[in-house]
């Protein structure tokens, strides 16, 4: 079933499209909350808690494109949960790492004018990882939206754990550089 029919069903609150979703974009789902989470239990629990989120949300929520609204919500449902792990001190890994990493370039949202900020700042980053060259690209959302590991990143791409490193922070002060330009505070 394609995803438009999908959609359809969701507005219609025919639980068939939980069906179809499962039946669609299972594995796909699972793969990133795999690599987040690094545990097949975990992994399976947020997957499952995607659908329900999906369900909540689609009406009134109308995705473009359904494979990216649930590659964002089982995404944000897992950093959620590592963190509450972590917070326990349960958690760590790799996923904690990245997000570390970006943690000062990023914004919080706990306030109205937040909000408004993170709407802009979601146009400012579009337009910066358009703007990277494929390499660094490609570098920056295999390690910061599906959380591989540097050396992942070095075996993918033949080369040194180095080059990828410092290809990240590069890219990073970049980015930290025209967030200051558009002055979102970092």
């Amino acid at each position: 079933m394609d995803d438009k029919n999908i959609i359809k069903l969701y507005f219609e609150r025919d639980e068939k499209a939980l069906e179809e979703t499962k039946n669609k974009y299972e594995n796909y789902c699972f793969s990133i909350a795999y690599r987040i989470l690094s545990s097949k239990e975990d992994a399976e629990e947020c997957v499952n808690d995607t659908y329900s989120a999906v369900w909540n949300s689609i009406p009134p929520q109308n995705p473009d494109k359904l494979s990216l609204f649930l590659a964002a919500t089982v995404r944000n449902i897992s950093i959620k949960k590592i963190r509450h792990d972590r917070a326990q001190k349960r958690g760590g890994g790799e996923t904690i790492v990245a997000i570390d990493e970006l943690y000062g370039a990023i914004p919080s949202k706990s306030t109205p004018e937040k909000e408004i900020e993170a709407k802009e700042l979601s146009v400012i980053l579009d337009s910066f990882i358009r703007s990277l060259k494929h390499e660094e690209r490609c570098f920056f959302i295999r390690r910061y939206w599906y959380m591989y590991s540097v050396c992942e990143i070095a075996r993918e791409y033949s080369c040194s754990e180095s080059k990828v490193k410092m290809k990240l922070k590069r890219t990073r002060d970049k980015l930290c550089e025209l967030l200051k330009k558009e002055e979102i505070n970092v």
